[in-house]
Formats: C-alpha cells, sequence, structure tokens
C-alpha cells in the first residue's frame, strides 16, 4: 500500500453508509461505493474494470473480470486500496465504539464479534439487515463485512 502512495499510483475511494446497505443490499451498495470511488479518481477513465460481473448503470466502457484480483494488477491495486481503507475506517471506528473489537476484526462477523453483540447489542454502525443476533450468521456470511 506504501510503495503504491509513493508510486503516486492515482485512486479514489467510495463509501456506502449504513443506511445504504440496509436500504438498497450490499450489492447495490457495493456498486455506488464503486461509482462514488470512481467519480473520486483524480483522472477521468476511460475503460474500467471490475472484480466481479459487470453492472448496468455505469456510463464509461467496463468489463466485469471474476477473480480480477488474481489476474489483473489494477484490480488487486484496487482491493488493496479498499481493504487498507476499510481497516484504517475499522481502527477509527474502534475509538469511538469501544468494547466490539473493530480494530481486530475490522467489522468481520467473527465470534468475537458477535460475543461482543450479544453483550452490548448493536451499534449505529451495524447493518440491521444482516441477522446479528444469530450464530449461524457467522456461517452464512463469513467473508462479508458487517
Amino acid at each position: 500500500f506504501q510503495q503504491m502512495l509513493e508510486l503516486k499510483i492515482p485512486y479514489g475511494i467510495g463509501l456506502a453508509s449504513v443506511e445504504e446497505i440496509d436500504r438498497y443490499n450490499i450489492l447495490r451498495a457495493s456498486r455506488l461505493a464503486m461509482k462514488r470511488a470512481v467519480s473520486n479518481l483524480p483522472i477521468k477513465p476511460d475503460y474500467l474494470l471490475i472484480d466481479g460481473y459487470s453492472w448496468p448503470g455505469i456510463t464509461i466502457e467496463h468489463q466485469g473480470v471474476i477473480g480480477g484480483d488474481a489476474l489483473s494488477l489494477s484490480i488487486a491495486a484496487a482491493s488493496i486500496f479498499a481493504k487498507v481503507t476499510r481497516d484504517q475506517l475499522m481502527i477509527r471506528v474502534d475509538k469511538l465504539f469501544p468494547g466490539y473489537g473493530f480494530a481486530k476484526h475490522k467489522g468481520y462477523p467473527t465470534a468475537e464479534h458477535f460475543t461482543a453483540l450479544a453483550r452490548l447489542g448493536p451499534s449505529v454502525i451495524h447493518r440491521r439487515s444482516f441477522n446479528l443476533h444469530s450464530q449461524s450468521a457467522l456461517n452464512l456470511e463469513r467473508n462479508e463485512s458487517i
């Protein structure tokens, strides 16, 4: 990540709020965040590679690449920027909402996270559309951030 910053690789960050995730669902909110990231780029791209499937509603010519982070350096770089940004955000959120362990689990539905939810209840940054109280949700959405 630091090397990409030093190389001044242009990037844009886009986020979706908890309310948008609950309102639209995680896929549509992710697409909204991607659109925002593209809008926040310091340059206007001619072509986009998207990790996963192509999707409607984007006006820039693009191609979806399933498993793209393993096949494209551009997609891999975008994944790194997204992950580091999310991790840094979770570290800041941990200070605002102590006791949930966000700095450690980064929002993933771990056993520790579910234990904190059972003890403290959901915070304002927890999605209401995620089954917060079900341990079985841990198995269903193991790789999806809360």
